[in-house]
């Protein structure tokens, strides 16, 4: 059997699915870093966008963006499959596009799964269950990464679902006081007798992302103290611990206790 020195990784972007889904303004460098996290060579990194072309005839801003965000993409080494829009009028006379680019995802991954060790799919989309079923029948590790409106389905059937908001640098943080140190995370411990808990955050991308315990070197998350003060006023501390529930804070250093403390949470997203 051949050898390989290091895991070979397919990448399969539904770009629009996740544009349109929390993950517009994704930086798809981090994404690839991400991928090939575990000493991994990116064989494969394939993204399907829509293209407008009727758009494109009259809407010259919309044609040179998309040109832009396509050559972008080409640098960083991904191969860009264009799904033309395609417009239908329904029985009640409204016009719609469409451009799934579904079918064209899941028969690439599957074809190409022959020479690749891990898969990531970039996908919310409950549809993509069998063919995550199939890859895995074939050999392949499978994980998922989205942002919002993710399939439950989807989430359990792979290898391992990441939250994209979860993954540094992956999106950019909005603020309007950047000096301050923002992280995004999980309650995973919680007291409400004590009225506080704990945040685990990611601080780097490497294979060890496993290693959930931040007080093991190989980790790759800290942790943070939380008051229950911090928490939004509408939150139900009934929900928490929980790993559904991404949060977003400052974090500062209390020297004292040689730890991270965490501040004016918000709630970013619930998987619930």
């Amino acid at each position: 059997m051949e050898r390989h020195s290091s895991m070979r990784v397919g990448v399969y972007v539904d770009v629009s699915n996740i544009a349109q889904n929390g993950g517009y303004g994704m930086q798809y460098d981090i994404l690839r870093l991400f991928a090939c996290r575990n000493n991994g060579e990116a064989i494969r990194l394939n993204a399907y966008v829509a293209y407008d072309e009727e758009q494109a005839k009259t809407n010259y801003e919309y044609r040179n963006k998309s040109i832009s965000f396509h050559s972008v993409l080409r640098d960083f080494g991904y191969k860009v499959i264009v799904k033309p829009v395609r417009w239908f009028t329904d029985e009640h006379g409204t016009r719609f596009g469409k451009a799934n680019a579904d079918l064209d995802m899941a028969v690439d991954a599957l074809l190409q799964s022959e020479r690749l060790d891990s898969v990531l799919l970039i996908t919310g989309d409950g549809d993509f269950v069998q063919v995550v079923r199939a890859l895995q029948n074939k050999g392949c590790r499978v994980e998922a990464l989205a942002f919002k409106n993710v399939a439950h389905t989807l989430r359990n059937e792979t290898d391992m679902f990441t939250s994209g908001y979860l993954v540094p640098g992956l999106l950019p943080y909005v603020s309007n006081e950047p000096e301050k140190s923002v992280e995004r995370g999980i309650c995973y411990s919680f007291h409400s007798d004590k009225k506080f808990g704990f945040l685990r955050f990611m601080k780097k991308m490497d294979g060890n992302l496993w290693i959930t315990d931040s007080r093991k070197k190989e980790s790759p998350y800290e942790t943070a103290f939380v008051h229950a003060s911090q928490f939004p006023p509408d939150l139900d501390w009934n929900t928490l611990p929980s790993r559904d529930l991404i949060f977003e804070f400052e974090k500062r250093w209390i020297e004292e206790k040689k730890g991270w403390q965490a501040e004016n949470l918000k709630l970013i997203y619930s998987y619930r």
